[in-house]
């Protein structure tokens, strides 16, 4: 029996799932940056972050789809960038950097979902930009781990660590 491509190491994603402007949710409002790091604390360059959030005013239905293709070639050339969707697609890149721009959720979250080669499954995890009661039920060593840290008016850093000390708090859905 040959292997389904949840039995072998990726990655798979990174052909056809990124789009342009998978990480530009929405103009004028925030950006989210950080890297992705593996159990040693090298990056790792060929990640795919999923996002999904409410809107400002906490509402999670979103737009439906925004993204544009070309009418000649069909060939998707990115979102048209006005409607919030609450989703975005992102890889990181070669020095394993992500980035999303993107409107600050009414909720205080933006979930995220982690593909990267040597997951089996995806991980779950959720960027946090002040308190709340599920953080507060963490031991602080690991809340701080969920927490962006603002770098300026409307930049925060996000790191995922995957493994080691500083591994992000990831969430079980099952």
């Amino acid at each position: 029996m040959n292997p389904t491509p949840s039995q072998t190491v990726g990655p798979f994603y990174g052909y056809a799932l990124p789009f342009p402007g998978g990480g530009d949710l929405a103009a004028g409002g925030i950006t989210v940056h950080g890297y992705v790091y593996d159990g040693a604390g090298d990056p790792v360059p060929d990640a795919l972050l999923e996002f999904w959030q409410a809107d400002p005013s906490g509402d999670l239905s979103g737009a439906p789809g925004t993204l544009r293709r070309d009418p000649v070639t069909g060939a998707v050339i990115g979102r048209h960038g006005l409607d919030f969707t609450g989703f975005g697609r992102v890889p990181t890149d070669a020095d394993g950097r992500y980035a999303l721009r993107t409107l600050m959720p009414g909720n205080g979250y933006i979930s995220v979902c982690v593909f990267a080669r040597g997951l089996l499954h995806h991980l779950y995890t959720r960027i946090y930009f002040g308190p709340d009661a599920f953080l507060d039920a963490l031991p602080p060593h690991r809340r701080e781990t969920l927490v962006a840290a603002r770098e300026r008016e409307g930049v925060y850093r996000f790191d995922i660590h995957l493994q080691g000390e500083k591994e992000t708090v990831f969430l079980d859905f099952g």
